[in-house]
C-alpha cells in the first residue's frame, strides 16, 4: 500500500481513455490500496485510476467526512440517471479550480468489486455526484468540460496566462 503522486492538468495522460479490468489478480488489489491510500491522504472524496497513471478503469469514493465508507468500483458502468442539479466540483487534478456543473444527483450504477464480483447499486447527492465525476476520468474527460462556454473560456484564457508568466 502507498500514497501515489497524482497526475496535474494539463498533462495529456488524463485525456486517454482507461481499458476495462479483466485481470482480477494481486496487481489490482495493489491498485486498490494505492487509490485508498492517495485518497485518504486528501480532502476529496473520489479518485480514479487515470489520476496515479494507470489506464485500468478503476476507481475509488469515500463522501463521509470519518472516511468510514470506502466504495470500490472496477469497470463502472452507468444504467440509469435522474434529478439533474448544478453542483459545485473541483479535482485533485486541477487544485484550485472550482466550478458549477450539471450532473445527475441520483445514478445507478453496475460494477465489479475488487474480487470481480459484479454488483448493481443506486447512489443519491454527493455520492451520485462523485461518481459521475470519476467515471469521466476513466473516459479521459475532465469536470472542465462540463463548464459553461463562458467560464471554460475564461479558464483557458487564465492557464494561457499562466503559461507566459512561467516562461518569462
Amino acid at each position: 500500500m502507498a500514497q501515489r503522486p497524482i497526475l496535474q492538468y494539463p498533462d495529456p495522460r488524463l485525456r486517454e481513455r482507461s481499458a476495462p479490468v479483466t485481470a482480477f489478480d494481486a496487481g489490482l488489489e495493489q491498485l486498490v490500496d494505492d487509490l485508498l491510500d492517495t485518497l485518504f491522504a486528501t480532502d476529496a472524496i473520489g479518485l480514479s485510476a487515470p489520476q496515479i497513471d494507470d489506464r485500468r478503469r478503476v476507481l475509488v469514493t469515500d463522501p463521509t467526512a470519518e472516511r468510514t465508507d470506502p466504495q470500490i468500483y472496477v469497470n463502472p458502468e452507468i444504467t440509469g440517471r435522474a434529478m439533474p442539479g448544478i453542483v459545485e466540483e473541483s479535482c485533485l487534478s486541477l487544485p484550485g479550480v472550482v466550478g458549477n456543473v450539471i450532473r445527475r444527483t441520483r445514478v445507478r450504477v453496475r460494477a465489479q468489486d475488487r474480487a470481480g464480483a459484479p454488483f448493481e447499486r443506486e447512489l443519491e447527492g454527493m455520492a451520485a455526484v462523485s461518481l459521475q465525476h470519476e467515471i469521466d476520468h476513466l473516459d479521459g474527460k475532465l469536470f472542465i468540460d462540463r463548464l459553461s462556454p463562458i467560464r471554460r473560456l475564461l479558464f483557458f484564457a487564465s492557464q494561457k496566462a499562466k503559461a507566459r508568466r512561467a516562461t518569462g
